[in-house]
């Protein structure tokens, strides 16, 4: 999409019918992708935003999210229009584009989640697919079962279980319409990884994250990214992932790369409601405020004072595009970042910024204990920030395979040099990438049994080198018998 602007923007050209589902790779940098998913209503470049609206009430209207801001999808809930009755027959006779007035891509969700606040949905698996597609959806959901964080493994695994076999008739009811395969499994990477699989086999276009809200509510960041490690490396990788629920901006840039390309969520609206603010940071309230956090177009004229000062409907419009605007203004510095090769330097510096976000940073960063050591005696130990990030249960160890994943996916070498950022410089994935290939390809003298272990690297030194370096070299080789040399030359 292009840039914000002023005016009517034009309706999107639908993809070419053979190509409708079709999801291609732009761009790489790690697991971080940017990506082009094909639709009827459009090319939805990814990563990408879907806010959630309500149909009865709109706090910023779906025709100007797409002439304004050039947002290319939206999500809407299924199961309220079914239950609305005037909505269920504009829908029903117009389409949900209409009754949105909405000319982008569509997303619908199936009820799920107000199973899960409010208690059972009155729908069928089937009916409530069947009504997706003959409302002219784009994306559809098919009715899984949330997992509650209150709930035991056997009960989780339940969930997933019965999640699995509600697939196969869910895809046939959706017929030609693209439909969401939602992985479940709670907080148990086992389970996070049976869902994925066993969802990854059936022709879902798109693959939900979902049961993830509870968690990011409790700020429980640390298990977010053990939910994203635990199931995206089994998920097809030619399957967009969206994280279902997911919307505030401080969490983009780790989640994107770790694989991430959809992302929805009412918090721009809900947050204004509550005077709060959205930033790459965390929530600020208007009430506390003096100066903008950022300064957003749509407040540029005012003063949080001014904006405090109106009336409650009209302040709230002015939040909900505030919070807008610095969601998708972080979006596109994710993107850019993956352009730039930096996406992972990026959620480094968002993780200074949140104590919840950090913890993640650093269990996802560090090596792990091995599991056969004394777990007692390292919990007796005065740990540091990053040793204390590490798993001393019964899971110690079990992590690696999910962090050669992001490893394997390292570009490596990389043009330039690398920015200094402290201890996370050494574990950044591809450091790490580099040191497995220097350690695949040579081993120095001493591994041999002879010499020492030391290497010394002489970088930035013109030639000829033989005169410039062969003083410096005679007296290192008198003070370290068999030290290996090493003299970077352009070719």
């Amino acid at each position: 999409m292009g840039a914000w602007m002023e005016g009517k923007r034009d309706d999107p050209t639908p993809c070419r019918e053979s190509d409708e589902g079709l999801f291609e790779i732009t761009a790489r940098d790690g697991r971080g992708r940017l990506g082009r998913l094909h639709t009827r209503h459009g090319i939805l470049e990814t990563p990408a935003l879907l806010p959630v609206i309500n149909p009865n009430i709109r706090t910023i209207e779906p025709r100007e999210m797409w002439d304004r801001y050039g947002i290319g999808a939206l999500i809407t809930n299924s199961y309220i229009i079914w239950k609305h009755e005037n909505l269920k027959e504009i829908a029903t006779e117009k389409g949900v584009h209409a009754l949105l007035d909405f000319p982008g891509v569509v997303m619908t969700d199936s009820g799920t989640f107000q199973a899960y606040i409010y208690g059972d949905v009155e729908v069928g698996v089937e009916q409530i697919v069947e009504f997706q597609r003959s409302i002219g959806v784009d994306i559809a959901t098919m009715l899984d079962v949330f997992s509650r964080p209150d709930m035991n493994e056997a009960q989780v695994a339940e969930c997933v279980r019965e999640t699995l076999e509600r697939a196969p008739a869910s895809i046939q009811a959706a017929g030609n319409t693209m439909l969401n395969g939602p992985i479940q499994g709670g907080l148990f990477k086992h389970l996070r990884t049976e869902s994925a699989q066993g969802m990854g086999e059936f022709d879902f276009a798109v693959h939900p994250i979902g049961g993830i809200v509870p968690v990011m509510e409790r700020h429980l960041y640390k298990d977010y990214a053990k939910i994203m490690l635990a199931s995206l490396p089994h998920l097809p990788p030619n399957r967009p992932v969206h994280m279902f629920g997911c919307g505030h901006p401080m969490l983009f840039p780790m989640s994107i790369a770790l694989g991430a390309d959809l992302f929805d969520s009412a918090a721009y609206a809900l947050f204004a409601r509550d005077g709060r603010l959205l930033t790459p940071w965390g929530t600020q309230k208007i009430q506390t405020l003096t100066e903008w956090p950022e300064r957003m177009p749509c407040v540029a004229g005012h003063t949080p004072a001014e904006i405090r000062s109106l009336g409650k409907k009209e302040m709230t419009a002015h939040l909900a595009r505030y919070n807008l605007e610095v969601t998708l203004a972080e979006l596109d510095r994710c993107k850019q970042a993956i352009r730039d090769g930096t996406i992972w330097r990026l959620a480094e510096r968002r993780s200074h910024q949140h104590p919840a976000l950090r913890e993640a940073f650093l269990w996802l960063s560090t090596s792990p204990h091995n599991a056969k050591l004394d777990m007692q005696f390292l919990e007796e130990m005065v740990l540091d920030d990053r040793d204390a990030a590490r798993d001393l249960d019964r899971h110690a160890g079990t992590w690696e395979g999910a962090w050669n994943w992001i490893v394997e996916s390292q570009e490596t070498p990389r043009k330039g040099g690398e920015p200094w950022g402290g201890d996370d410089t050494l574990v950044r994935p591809h450091v790490d990438a580099a040191k497995k290939a220097l350690q695949a390809r040579w081993r120095p003298h001493s591994v041999q049994g002879r010499g020492s272990d030391a290497v010394l690297v002489a970088y930035g030194s013109s030639g000829p080198w033989r005169e410039r370096l062969s003083d410096l070299m005679v007296r290192l080789q008198h003070h370290c018998p068999g030290l290996e040399v090493m003299i970077q030359t352009p070719i």
